[in-house]
């Protein structure tokens, strides 16, 4: 099966490190990537089974994430470890993403060629079985998940629209906490 998760062999020694603290803590792993350079990286997304995820959650999953691979040690260099919330356009990298964000708009790459092309971009349709069904010009088509590169949602105001609206339902959003707005008025110019 695709892992969509975890891509690189060390990724999936990573996830094999991490998945069981995360869940321990009450979240689920989105995605996880060793990313080397100058300074090595090790990057987390991680959320509510709700959705969702705050700073100081973020925080605690990087402490206990930090204890656990200090003591498996699975990287033999120098990191810096960066826990974060998985975004408004995030990456969809569990079959279950696909349903919980049909009718938004997303873009899949496939790792193989499927009708002459990688790419797809169009409104995701929900899944039938392991397929992820997504509204292209040409129709809906699906694709296996096993067949799938990369996926993500395309950042849309009805997106951004629909978090927000999320947020303040779920009361993480207090819009007193926002600074006002000031407008200046035209009828007081010089």
């Amino acid at each position: 099966m695709s892992d969509l998760i975890a891509k690189a062999q060390i990724d999936r020694r990573l996830v094999e490190i991490i998945t069981p603290v995360i869940e321990g803590m009450g979240f689920e792993l989105v995605r996880v990537r060793f990313m080397s350079g100058k300074t090595a990286t090790v990057q987390i997304m991680a959320e509510r089974p709700e959705g969702g995820i705050e700073v100081d959650q973020c925080a605690d999953i990087s402490n206990a994430v930090s204890a656990a691979l200090d003591v498996e040690d699975p990287l033999e260099d120098a990191y810096t470890l960066e826990v974060s919330s998985p975004g408004i356009d995030r990456p969809l990298t569990r079959l279950k993403d696909f349903e919980t964000f049909e009718g938004y708009e997303a873009k899949l790459e496939t790792q193989d060629l499927i009708d002459g092309r990688k790419r797809f971009k169009g409104m995701l349709a929900g899944i039938e079985g392991h397929e992820v069904l997504i509204n292209v010009d040409e129709g809906t088509i699906g694709l296996q998940f096993d067949w799938l590169a990369d996926a993500k949602l395309v950042l849309t105001d009805e997106l951004i629209k629909e978090m927000l609206r999320q947020r303040k339902a779920a009361g993480t959003l207090n819009e007193e906490n926002f600074d006002e707005i000031e407008t200046e008025d035209p009828s007081q110019e010089d």
